[in-house]
């Protein structure tokens, strides 16, 4: 079952902006054969990065507030944000290896909370 919430225009600050995790945001719409491409992709990472990353997908024909926010002249657009900033993006369907290099860049260059005990 995939993990990626749903956003939009009411939640996108709470779930995106504020969230605890980094977070990628793919910015698609039901008509468009390369988003829908892209979405078993995003998927298999949510389920795989769960409580790590954070995945969520926002319909720009229904929420155009974030779209115009975001200037979001193509699609499938996805962004990365840390810490509510916006930190990386990537336009257009593109191969899961290249989807999951960024993913893995971001967690690698992101600070945690953990504490790492040196017994």
């Amino acid at each position: 079952m995939s993990k990626i919430v749903e956003v939009t225009d009411k939640n996108f600050e709470e779930e995106v902006l504020r969230s605890d995790l980094p977070t990628e945001v793919d910015f698609w719409a039901p008509w468009c054969g390369p988003c829908r491409m892209v979405i078993p992709i995003y998927e298999k990472l949510s389920e795989e990065y769960e409580g790590k990353f954070k995945f969520c997908m926002i319909n720009v024909d229904e929420n155009q507030q974030a779209a115009r926010k975001y200037q979001i002249m193509s699609i499938p657009m996805q962004m990365f944000f840390v810490d509510g900033k916006k930190v990386d993006e990537i336009l257009g369907a593109v191969p899961e290896q290249m989807i999951r290099a960024k993913v893995k860049s971001l967690l690698q260059n992101s600070p945690t909370d953990e504490v790492i005990s040196s017994k």
